[in-house]
């Protein structure tokens, strides 16, 4: 079982990217996904979780209304569309799965299987 994340670059503040999570394993609707970020000296944070129904959503405050968490489940990949992106978004972001838990979890302790990283800054 494995994720892979990628998307991550440099871009201006006001961008957009789109972060990707390719999982070797179904992600379907019974497993809740989640994308957490990282930054040096600071404990790993929920960005966005996706209920194991697949239609609930969270995001923390510092992200509603600029960022999207989506799956498709056919191809067992997860998204992170990140619009107006600002200099406090830069961090290491991960994507992460919890295969043994059900409905909408945001604890990094529910989640079981992580990507390793993918790098977002973001230059003012």
């Amino acid at each position: 079982v494995q994720l892979q994340a990628s998307g991550g670059g440099l871009v201006q503040a006001g961008g957009s990217l789109t972060l990707s999570c390719a999982a070797s394993i179904r992600t379907g609707r019974n497993y809740p996904v989640a994308w957490f970020r990282e930054t040096p000296g600071n404990e790993r944070e929920i960005v966005a979780a996706l209920h194991s129904d697949g239609v609930d959503r969270y995001y923390a405050n510092s992200v509603a209304g600029r960022f999207a968490i989506s799956r498709e489940n056919a191809k067992n990949m997860v998204y992170l569309r990140m619009d107006n992106l600002k200099p406090e978004d830069t961090a290491v972001y991960y994507c992460a799965v919890a295969t043994a838990s059900w409905g909408l979890q945001t604890f990094p302790g529910r989640y079981n299987v992580w990507g390793q990283g993918t790098l977002v800054t973001v230059s003012s």
